[in-house]
């Protein structure tokens, strides 16, 4: 059988390359005798392992050295707990909700402190996001959140919230590594791997050394303190070793296609084909303001559901996998991360002209 073009939100379409060459060394990785997946999280051969990692993110995102790079397990919903547990000293936090998960992260953070929500688009169902420009940012906040790409809804901060000089934390799952940042803006950037970077399981977390202290709320397990983890360079109990290597092949890979100013070139030129097509189309539109739009996750309706769902079902027949929206927007959502081939999204587009054609 050969591989269907896979638009899933997360776990996601990893590229085919780095399948292949974890494939080879399923059972012998180099000349070790043994897979990387039964091999000792202390052994000399998976510390290479994973420094090589860390030093390849370093150089993807140009990290700074103040900052540290850690690979968690949790996913990034753990984080919702971990940060207001590690970083609220004045116990205050302003959250701008932009999609479920900052909703998510908002709630998690109410039982820990005073969380305000200081910009919301629920109001068009997260169809935008909101002016940031000038909020009221709390005078004591700790630190300002938000989630920059939302995967549920398709929609991306282009512009980072003024935060009057309060730490940015913010949650990148869906919008990982799709294009350069400047880690310097933030205290925290987090995120998910299974979108963009990797297999489930993994969360990085880039955090800025000066937010790393003993002083957490009082209750705060020792394996959610961020110290406990950055004191011992990611390795205070066994880290998802397997899912780190793989990440580590997809960092390589990522600096083999010319690094991230190459990757969003290639993903706004790969996004501009499905949106230039939603754009004229008669059946089909997108959901989300045009300024707002996301490069990684495209939604998009019919308007009738009946026809959604068929629509979703003659996909699937058709080798496209996946495309069935949030069940919060309905229609359909084509996630079209990193590893997606520019091809899949030529033939999505291609077929959505003839299912067009034949439901007019």
């Amino acid at each position: 059988m050969s591989r269907v073009y896979n638009f899933s939100a997360g776990p996601a379409v990893l590229p085919e390359e780095v399948l292949k060459e974890a494939a080879e060394e399923m059972l012998d990785y180099r000349g070790t005798g043994m897979s990387v997946m039964e091999m000792s999280h202390r052994s000399k051969a998976y510390e290479t392992i994973i420094r090589e990692a860390e030093a390849d993110l370093r150089e993807l995102m140009n990290i700074p050295d103040n900052y540290k790079v850690l690979f968690l397990q949790g996913g990034a919903s753990q984080q919702f707990a971990m940060i207001p547990m590690n970083l609220m000293k004045n116990g205050v936090a302003d959250y701008i909700v932009t999609g479920q998960w900052a909703k998510k992260a908002y709630q998690e953070a109410c039982i820990y402190g005073k969380a305000n929500k200081i910009a919301s688009s629920e109001d068009q169902t997260f169809s935008y996001i909101p002016d940031c420009s000038d909020l009221p940012i709390s005078e004591d906040a700790d630190y300002v959140y938000i989630c920059e790409n939302n995967t549920i809804y398709g929609t991306k901060f282009k512009t980072l919230p003024n935060t009057k000089g309060k730490t940015l934390v913010a949650d990148v799952s869906s919008c990982f590594l799709s294009e350069p940042v400047d880690v310097t803006q933030y205290g925290v950037i987090y995120g998910g791997v299974q979108k963009n970077i990797g297999p489930a399981g993994v969360v990085i977390v880039i955090i800025r050394e000066d937010l790393i202290t003993e002083d957490v709320l009082p209750g705060t397990p020792t394996m959610l303190r961020y110290k406990i983890h950055a004191d011992n360079g990611s390795l205070y109990n066994t880290p998802p070793a397997y899912g780190i290597y793989i990440c580590g092949k997809v960092f390589k890979w990522l600096k083999k296609q010319g690094g991230l100013e190459a990757m969003k070139a290639h993903n706004e030129k790969k996004a501009a084909i499905l949106y230039d097509f939603l754009d004229q189309s008669g059946l089909f539109k997108g959901t989300v303001r045009k300024e707002d739009r996301s490069l990684m996750n495209v939604p998009f309706v019919t308007g009738d559901e009946e026809l959604d769902a068929k629509f979703v079902k003659e996909a699937k027949a058709a080798g496209f996998e996946n495309l069935k929206g949030h069940r919060t927007v309905g229609g359909m959502r084509a996630s079209i991360y990193n590893a997606m081939p520019i091809e899949g999204v030529e033939k999505l587009v291609e077929f959505m002209k003839k299912f067009e054609a034949e439901n007019r």
